[in-house]
């Protein structure tokens, strides 16, 4: 809801977790009704109503699966049917004040179903009728009296009384037309579509979900008897609890800890029913851990060291994950907001993580990913979700920090890993925060490169310790040859070095008009004949370039720069190497994919520089394309595999290697850099406007 307005219902999933439309959450949001993008961290308000409590509660979205078209494009307002539309959300609400997730059921034609508006107004229920429910839409018919389904009820489940459950959830109603004249409903006719609604069968809002992993922690799945973690699970439940007293007794309270069934007093499971539930609930190895630890900590390890065996148990209990999630709520939105550049640094091997995805779908992967470190022997490993927790807390504040570190103190005390090797992901991260309070003010040098005839140059040149770029060569007439200005440059870089942070090399920004943004000076040679070094500019330097003037060109895309920069350690990747893909082509693909941060050209020459101009027009702050005459470039294949921001430092190590070895690293890269955090001198380019 936004501002005592109800936007629509929803359905709950379990304790902290409701599914709704997306369009309804853009709504609550004042955002655009079919907005494909996921709105962050943002705070929606949440109201449950019901017997236990009434209160509203703040959630943000945990999964998003944005309204489509049939054939995956964005919807326009007027479409009539449309896909997707569904958003998960976590809420922040205390468990007692959420009713239990109700049973659900497909939806089946005949079904009588009844669904209520979101304020949950008791004269507010609408009855309808399934009428079809075969694809991913369901039409349902109204009765001619009663309540008709309109605004607000969009996202609200369809209740069938006979089979006690839900069986789909409303999303939009086919409105009476209208008068051409007045606006208002047309005079009434027969053939007219009276209360006609459509939503999504529970079947299908199954299939949406699963496929983003929303229900994945939710359900318990048939375990596999061929999971090679089954049989060495059995052996160490016979070992554990040789009475089937003790083996009914540790079954109860599992069954309490994960919250299926009563708990209440049941025939003691059979080893092969208990090493199934363990393998078919999510977190019940994880919750049966934490049992046995207290109890006996020998068999506590047989059990996980079997569970490692299994792709199927999370790394957590039901408990741990609700603690971490308390926690997290917790954080400062602007630590949460850079989460996938803590999950970079603390993992910088990974290859992959999800694209575009919300905290908690990045939160869910990292579960499932192995540890890490340098243990000795057969100790386990700290996880991978441990280290970037213990990244995030090194950017909080003192409270948060400290129950976040507690939080994986206890989670290591359950898996059995030794204090020092946590302790040891502790020092990197303190080590990693240390670092970036002096990233930002890594020493750069700014040279504006213009053509001053064949193979002549006119420079100028400023320096940027940290606090703005200052100008330390006078505008001339002076041309410079290729060697001549990389000499000039060497000296100016020479003067820099003794203060670079932390003994970083300065940065070297090449700013360009865009029909220069190929020339190569970074392989222009600064060698003084009586030097023994060949001083090559982008050997010695990471050195990138820079174009202002498509910036300035198309100002309004300037916001879009700086939102896409803000973003550049957790943005999408593109790869265009499609040859038969033109620059407008790709100007559509990047209005589409608004959260890219970075892009790797792949394709002719003719083609290539067309679509890198309009990479850097539309804001895109990080470009990378071979200057060569090859498509198939081993050298953007490369530079896919390095940290956006490590690329910079990946490109110089490039040059060097191809400097040494020409036949391995044939590539001449070239990174287009547009750093949204620091500023550009006035230049003289093309344009009468100046500055960016």
């Amino acid at each position: 809801m936004r501002d005592d307005k109800v936007a629509g219902g929803g359905l709950i999933l379990g304790p902290d977790t409701v599914v709704t439309c997306a369009h309804v959450v853009n709504d609550a949001l004042g955002r655009e009704l079919f907005e494909p993008r996921a709105p962050g961290l943002e705070d929606i308000t949440v109201e449950f109503t019901g017997p236990r409590a009434r209160g509203r509660y703040p959630a943000r979205v945990a999964h998003w699966i944005a309204p489509r078209t049939y054939d995956g494009a964005t919807v326009r307002a007027g479409e009539d049917h449309w896909l997707g539309d569904l958003a998960v959300l976590r809420v922040n609400a205390p468990e007692d004040s959420v009713w239990p997730a109700a049973r659900r059921l497909a939806m089946t034609a005949g079904q009588k179903v009844r669904t209520w508006h979101g304020s949950t107004g008791g004269a507010t229920f609408a009855d309808l009728t399934v009428k079809s429910a075969d694809g991913p839409v369901a039409y349902l018919d109204g009765e001619a009296t009663g309540m008709a389904v309109g605004p607000g009820y969009s996202g609200g489940p369809l209740w069938c009384g006979r089979d006690k459950a839900v069986v789909g959830v409303v999303v939009a109603h086919f409105m009476p037309p209208q008068d051409p004249l007045t606006g208002g409903p047309a005079g009434y006719s027969p053939q007219h579509l009276i209360r006609r609604s459509w939503g999504i069968p529970w079947q299908h809002i199954e299939t949406e979900l699963r496929g983003v992993g929303a229900l994945d922690l939710q359900e318990v799945e048939p375990a596999d008897p061929d999971d090679p973690a089954r049989l060495l699970l059995i052996e160490a439940l016979e070992a554990a609890f040789p009475s089937p007293s003790g083996r009914g007794d540790a079954a109860r309270q599992l069954a309490r800890a994960c919250g299926v069934g009563d708990g209440g007093e049941v025939t003691p499971p059979t080893f092969e029913e208990f090493a199934d539930f363990l393998l078919g609930h999510p977190r019940a190895l994880a919750a049966f851990t934490e049992i046995l630890r207290r109890r006996d900590p020998a068999a506590a390890d047989r059990v996980l060291t079997a569970g490692r065996l299994s792709p199927g148990p999370r790394l957590l209990s039901p408990r741990e994950y609700a603690r971490l999630h308390h926690l997290l709520r917790g954080v400062d939105r602007t630590v949460l907001g850079r989460f996938g550049e803590v999950v970079r640094a603390a993992l910088p091997l990974v290859a992959a993580f999800p694209g575009g995805g919300s905290l908690d779908t990045l939160l869910d992967h990292l579960e499932t990913l192995p540890g890490d470190g340098r243990s000795d022997g057969a100790d386990p490993r700290v996880p991978a979700l441990l280290r970037a927790m213990e990244y995030l807390s090194v950017l909080c504040a003192a409270p948060q920090r400290a129950g976040l570190r507690m939080w994986s103190d206890g989670v290591i005390a359950r898996l059995g890993i030794p204090r020092s090797a946590l302790a040891e992901r502790r020092s990197d991260a303190q080590e990693w925060a240390r670092d970036i309070r002096t990233r930002s003010a890594r020493a750069r040098v700014l040279v504006e490169v213009r053509q001053a005839g064949a193979e002549r140059h006119r420079l100028r040149i400023w320096c940027d310790e940290g606090a703005g770029p200052r100008q330390v060569s006078a505008t001339a007439d002076v041309s410079y040859s290729a060697s001549e200005a990389a000499r000039e440059l060497l000296r100016t870089l020479e003067s820099l070095a003794p203060s670079a942070s932390q003994g970083q090399r300065p940065l070297v920004e090449v700013l360009v008009d865009r029909g220069s943004l190929n020339l190569p000076v970074d392989e222009w040679e600064g060698r003084a004949p009586d030097e023994i070094v060949p001083g090559v500019l982008g050997v010695e330097f990471p050195l990138v370039m820079h174009c202002p003037e498509l910036l300035r060109r198309h100002e309004r895309f300037l916001p879009e720069w700086r939102r896409r920069w803000s973003r550049l350690d957790s943005g999408a990747t593109l790869v265009f190497s499609d040859a038969s893909k033109d620059p407008n082509q790709v100007y559509y693909e990047l209005m589409e994919k608004l959260d890219a941060v970075r892009v790797s050209v792949d394709v002719p020459p003719g083609l290539r520089d067309g679509i890198v101009q309009v990479c850097l027009a539309v804001g895109v702050p990080v470009v990378v394309w071979d200057r060569g005459q090859n498509t198939d470039s081993h050298a953007v294949k490369h530079m896919a595999r390095v940290a956006t921001r490590e690329l910079p430092d990946g490109v110089r190590s490039y040059r060097a290697r191809t400097m040494a070895h020409p036949h391995d690293f044939p590539g001449r890269p070239v990174l287009a850099w547009a750093d949204a955090d620091r500023t550009v001198p006035r230049l003289h380019l093309t344009e009468p406007q100046e500055g960016v």
